[in-house]
């Protein structure tokens, strides 16, 4: 029978007659139509059934119970270049999709189907119409009559390349989503985590379920509005060309904690539809807060190391050992303070002995408080700095040692931060400070003290250690300032 003639195609019992599709093999008795009995539905009901065929994304063929094929659809001439109307009818696919060497085996293996229950799974090569062969892999299973016997195979298949492509591309999803070292969160359009694995949940400081549907901003306490312009874009403009470094803060228990995540970022895009809509966005990052603090520690202390050995420098060229120690300060002062004041003691020195005398210091030069600038000796008029009894500069003669003071800025009020730096005789936008030693031979000299604004971060060891080192090259040429005013 040839595949142009005009027949009816049985299913369950049900005639659909003129079925004119290309998946189909026309074979079966024709029935007569009464005046009364209207065609079109059950031309609807073919035309659907030809539309869901051709529009699969897999290829699908099927062979009766002898083996005949009866179906034939658009994927399955693409992969193979044969057409519907050159494939369905014949027998087998010995002699035109394989090879007759092959032929037997192949289609033993299809029909088994039809004796077994569920699906069967295969891997062979099939032949495309320009002589070419393409691995394939099939799945079979057995199609049933109305009696419920096996009337014949349907067989889906796919290259083998592009199924492995597709199991890849599973099983890379499951394993990112379960056993990455690095966190993975898919976010949605909203900007919602939508998938979190197990490494993104540590991080979070949260469960993996708990943190699904709620905004970012539930969830870090700083770095939210970086984080999602970062999402934003990359909705709108798709991925970045390379990691981004968001620095965030996470609530925990014990308080905020502060962490640096190196992000990717990559646009979600359905692959169903025919524009690009974006489903939301994945995002992947690892925490390399202690690489980043590492980094920054040891660009600091070049940074430190480079401003002291520079100061040295100039210092050696004044005249003026008073000078030097001007010139010290004022290295020291960039990247580190705001504001530099230096104190000195009151008769220029004091022994360990004298610890009994109540402390009196006399300003030696000062920064301007008002806008960044040199520092500027204060002359001699030699009156004692207004000091209240446990001032920090006070404290730091008596203890010989650092002293760390700060006005608490974010649980203080503005106002009160103000009256708590004008009390300690600095400038009224101080909230930080730190008072170092002037120590040389044996004595002590005054106290060195660095402020800081609002703008900057509390003072801390490393900071006092490098205020030290700063404090000695001062009391040093301090020293010497003396000891030629004795001449």
């Amino acid at each position: 029978m040839k595949a142009s003639e005009r027949t009816d195609v049985r299913y369950g019992g049900r005639s659909l007659q003129g079925v004119q599709v290309s998946a189909s093999r026309r074979s079966g008795t024709t029935d007569e139509l009464g005046p009364d009995e209207p065609e079109q539905p059950e031309r609807d009901g073919a035309d659907l059934l030809a539309a869901l065929l051709d529009g699969m994304d897999a290829a699908l063929c099927a062979f009766d119970a002898d083996g005949v094929v009866t179906h034939w659809n658009r994927e399955a001439e693409r992969i193979l270049g044969w057409s519907a109307a050159e494939a369905v009818g014949r027998q087998g696919f010995a002699g035109w999709a394989v090879r007759s060497a092959d032929a037997g085996e192949v289609e033993e293996r299809l029909l088994s189907a039809m004796r077994a229950p569920g699906r069967q799974v295969h891997e062979f090569a099939l032949l495309t119409k320009d002589g070419g062969r393409v691995l394939v892999r099939t799945q079979s299973a057995a199609v049933r009559g109305p009696d419920g016997r096996p009337a014949g195979v349907y067989c889906a298949f796919s290259e083998v390349h592009a199924q492995i492509d597709l199991e890849r591309s599973i099983a890379l999803s499951e394993a990112l989503l379960e056993d990455a070292s690095w966190g993975v969160v898919l976010v949605d359009a909203d900007l919602r985590p939508a998938v979190v694995n197990a490494h993104a949940a540590r991080a979070l400081g949260a469960g993996r379920t708990s943190v699904l549907g709620r905004p970012l901003g539930d969830l870090l306490a700083q770095g939210v509005e970086e984080l999602e312009n970062a999402l934003t874009h990359v909705l709108a403009e798709g991925a970045p060309p390379g990691p981004a470094e968001v620095w965030v803060s996470l609530r925990t228990p014990e308080g905020e904690r502060r962490r640096c995540w190196r992000s990717g970022f990559v646009r979600l895009a359905s692959p169903l539809a025919e524009e690009p809509v974006p489903l939301g966005v994945g995002w992947l990052f690892q925490d390399v807060t202690e690489s980043k603090q590492a980094e920054q520690e040891a660009a600091l202390l070049r940074f430190r190391a480079n401003q002291l050995h520079r100061a040295a420098r100039a210092a050696a060229e004044c005249e003026d050992p008073a000078e030097a120690a001007v010139v010290h300060l004022d290295f020291a002062l960039a990247g580190f303070a705001d504001h530099a004041l230096i104190d000195r003691v009151v008769g220029g020195a004091a022994s360990d002995t004298d610890a009994a005398e109540p402390v009196r210091l006399v300003r030696v030069a000062a920064t301007p408080s008002g806008a960044p600038g040199p520092a500027v000796p204060s002359g001699t008029t030699g009156l004692p700095v207004r000091y209240g009894e446990g001032h920090p500069a006070v404290q730091c003669v008596e203890r010989a040692g650092s002293v760390r003071a700060s006005a608490g800025v974010r649980t203080v009020p503005a106002e009160q931060v103000r009256r708590w730096a004008t009390a300690r005789q600095w400038p009224e936008d101080t909230v930080h400070g730190l008072c170092a030693v002037l120590r040389s031979r044996g004595r002590t000299l005054g106290v060195v003290t660095f402020l800081r604004g609002a703008g900057r971060s509390a003072f801390e060891r490393p900071d006092a250690m490098y205020a030290e080192d700063v404090a000695v090259r001062i009391a040093t040429a301090l020293d010497l300032a003396g000891t030629v005013e004795q001449r």
